[in-house]
């Protein structure tokens, strides 16, 4: 039997971080809809995300995008944000907007553009350490287009090398986080495509390396919860990009594509201690044409809803029926659990945590959609590529 109140308990303490660049004009399949209202600033940004905290009680930090999110005084933003009620958390970096990476960042054939991009790595540590943030999180798109066009091996060498420095570079309590992506921008080879190459130079790197699992950076038919169990063994799951796909990194909404697959990834995150470990849950999403901080709202509650329903797999009758055998016996526990209805008992947490039973409905009752349209009108909005 499932103890219900260590349940409420695990959801309780639960926290999603959510990524400051949701929250502006954003969306990365050939054009961004401008939305009224969006963030004009770093800060509007973390005001709108304090918002989401508001009322699910569950986001408790905010993700910055260096230089989307570059600002002189980081401590006097880390105070803007506490003042709201939120912290800054992982700092993401970018070397993948400027014209000198054509051919590359940290794997470029020119070494002056891989110390351009080093450059830029470190100074996103010295960012954590103004703003206090404990996770470096490095997505890459470096790779090549054409058979011949550069030498798979050097480039592997050239990562290496970067990574390194960068790591060396990291204080007590920071971490490494490496992402990987099947494959977009470049679509011969890509230099980090996927969970055993950022596995591999992790390892070698040392206890602040970990991966990184964006849950839209996967070939079709991947058996994500495979990787997120194996990671969570060896003790190298750092964290998640939580999103859906359908057919590439969509960057949908977690849990709108698959709630299913969702389950089965936190069902094994889970079985594997994960919620209890320094394991980094955060949303990685571009809100194209839905209105944003409800949307974010609406992907809070889905991780909440497949965390719950993980919660409730009864693990010893899966065990018993595992251990003789009975295939369809040990299915039918996780799909008890799986269309258990949680909504319920979500509500009772919320209501215990002193919070609106329903998110989506307070906020939209609360006005601030409608203050932040007619007070952020004038200048340049700020979103995905600003």
């Amino acid at each position: 039997m499932t103890d219900l109140a260590a349940v409420k308990a695990a959801l309780k303490t639960q926290a999603v971080e959510t990524p400051s660049w949701a929250y502006g004009n954003s969306g990365t399949r050939f054009k961004v809809f401008a939305q009224e209202g969006v963030p004009r600033s770093p800060q509007e940004k973390l005001d709108d995300a304090a918002k989401v905290h508001e009322f699910t009680g569950v986001a408790p930090t905010v993700a910055l995008h260096i230089p989307w999110d570059k600002v002189e005084d980081y401590s006097a933003l880390a105070k803007h944000a506490e003042d709201r009620g939120v912290k800054l958390g992982t700092i993401n970096s970018n070397t993948f907007q400027d014209d000198a990476y054509k051919l590359g960042s940290v794997c470029h054939p020119d070494a002056a553009v891989r110390r351009k991009a080093v450059a830029h790595l470190l100074e996103c540590v010295d960012v954590m350490d103004a703003t206090g943030s404990a996770d470096l999180k490095l997505w890459f798109a470096d790779g090549t287009n054409y058979p011949g066009q550069d030498d798979i091996r050097a480039r592997q060498d050239r990562l290496s090398e970067a990574l390194v420095e960068v790591y060396g570079r990291l204080g007590d309590g920071q971490r490494m986080l490496l992402e990987y992506k099947f494959f977009e921008p470049a679509f011969y080879t890509t230099d980090v495509p996927d969970w055993g190459t950022a596995y591999a130079h992790c390892l070698k790197l040392g206890p602040k390396a970990q991966v990184v699992v964006d849950t839209g950076h996967h070939a079709p038919g991947t058996n994500i919860e495979f990787i997120v169990a194996t990671l969570l063994r060896e003790g190298k799951l750092g964290g998640f990009d939580f999103n859906s796909r359908f057919y590439a990194d969509d960057d949908l909404m977690v849990g709108s594509a698959d709630p299913f697959q969702l389950f089965r990834i936190m069902y094994e995150v889970v079985r594997g201690g994960g919620l209890d470990a320094e394991v980094a849950f955060m949303l990685d999403q571009c809100h194209n044409i839905e209105a944003k901080i409800p949307a974010i709202i609406r992907s809070v509650m889905n991780v909440q809803e497949a965390t719950a329903k993980a919660l409730l797999v009864d693990r010893s009758a899966l065990a018993e029926a595992q251990a003789s055998g009975d295939v369809l016996e040990a299915n039918a526990v996780l799909m008890d659990a799986y269309n258990t209805d949680v909504r319920p008992l979500l509500r009772d947490v919320r209501e215990e945590m002193g919070l609106d039973p329903e998110p989506l409905k307070a906020y939209r009752a609360c006005g601030w959609a409608e203050k932040i349209v007619a007070e952020r009108v004038g200048g340049e909005q700020a979103g995905w590529g600003a």
